[in-house]
């Protein structure tokens, strides 16, 4: 058996969170994946992001997202380096970035750009805005997009300030949405010989993501705000409850789960209880809900129900990061794996979520800066003094 993505090469001019997240999926799968970095500048921005370092231009944020990558310095803004670049893409199946939207043009990264290089290349752009309209040439982060589409409005309890995701989520969905992007550019490539641009941005995706509470406002006015408890909007009991030792979320999104909750805290009878006995009835008495069930499961402490409910209720302990990953359960599923770091030696990581039965996944740690610039330029010219010369003048 071989990898899904084996034998695809992808040319990536990539930096920081969205874009290395989106090609680090690939390159977990088998796919080549080359960073280019300019020389110039210590390459991607991510080498510097702190406080916890490996060694002076690897952090363990660059180790986060581009595990199993190579890396390339050339300078695209010199003719030298565009020249690599397009004997790059000849031998490619993809050109990815993730830049300002008004860059990719002026780098010459776009289809129009490069197809008389490579007629079946996809170019897949990754940026703040989209590469129209005006604000292409805006720089944009996460946490904008976040408070801009409303996500803010929805986090925290009620009266309290927006609030923001814990992690930078519009950034990991849209590294991930990008890379299904490319990868619907490819197969259309591969069927037709003719390559395309695939945009993807973090302001469409974070508006995308607001789905089923974007068409409650567009079609029937309904502004959905803050619930207590983190709670679902119209589903309860569907929301966070304390415990005798802190909290847990309990979700009975369907009916039948209702029923098996109430028979397992020994209230059989709020299932005929007409305040209790369907959604309605629930969402109309939530909070006297809260407070019958706060009283409940607080005689015993959060390992005790989840013991209780397990595989019966849906339910889940609230933990903090630690406890989220020294759970029993996380290592079991092989959700942490270990890479050997040229430095550190193994440096333990969170694996890719993506599974093939009978494959082992690599694990190779995320490259130096410029570790595979000489292995990438002999393949276009075995030749030491062009590349020496090409080192003189900092174009690698």
């Amino acid at each position: 058996m071989t990898l899904p993505l084996a034998g695809v090469r992808i040319i990536s001019v990539e930096q920081y969170g969205a874009g290395p997240f989106g090609t680090q999926h690939l390159a977990d799968l088998g796919a080549e994946v080359i960073k280019i970095e300019n020389p110039n500048d210590g390459g991607d921005v991510g080498r510097g992001v702190g406080p916890y370092f490996f060694e002076e231009g690897d952090s363990h944020f660059f180790q986060s997202f581009n595990r199993n990558k190579k890396s390339m310095t050339l300078d695209l803004k010199q003719p030298e380096g565009k020249a690599i670049l397009h004997k790059l893409v000849a031998e490619a199946d993809a050109v990815f970035d993730n830049l300002r939207g008004d860059l990719p043009v002026k780098l010459g990264l776009t289809y129009a750009d490069l197809k008389e290089h490579n007629p079946a290349i996809v170019c897949a752009h990754l940026s703040a805005y989209g590469r129209e309209g005006e604000r292409k040439a805006w720089p944009g982060y996460d946490y904008l997009m976040q408070a801009e589409a409303g996500y803010l409005s929805l986090t925290g309890e009620p009266g309290g300030p927006p609030a923001r995701f814990g992690i930078s989520i519009i950034d990991m969905m849209t590294g991930t949405t990008a890379a299904m992007a490319l990868l619907a550019g490819l197969v259309g490539a591969r069927a037709t010989g003719v390559g395309r641009d695939v945009d993807v941005s973090l302001y469409d995706v974070a508006m995308h993501n607001l789905n089923y509470l974007g068409t409650w406002y567009l079609n029937e006015g309904v502004v959905t705000s803050r619930t207590p408890r983190s709670g679902h909007p119209s589903l309860t009991p569907s929301q966070l409850y304390r415990t005798q030792d802190g909290w847990m979320f309990i979700m009975c999104n369907k009916e039948k789960f209702w029923g098996v909750l109430a028979n397992l805290i020994d209230k059989p009878e709020w299932t005929t209880d007409e305040r209790f006995c369907n959604f309605k009835a629930r969402l109309a008495n939530r909070d006297e809900l809260t407070e019958e069930l706060d009283a409940i499961l607080m005689q015993a402490t959060t390992e005790q129900w989840m013991t209780k409910f397990a595989g019966k209720v849906p339910a889940a302990p609230v933990n903090d990061i630690a406890q989220a990953l020294d759970n029993p359960f996380a290592i079991e599923q092989g959700s942490i794996v270990d890479v050997e770091h040229p430095v550190r030696g193994p440096v333990k990581t969170l694996a890719c979520p993506v599974r093939c039965p009978g494959e082992q996944l690599p694990s190779r740690p995320a490259p130096r800066l410029g570790a595979d610039t000489e292995a990438m330029l002999r393949q276009i010219n075995n030749n030491d003094e062009w590349i020496a010369t090409l080192t003189r003048s900092n174009v690698i």
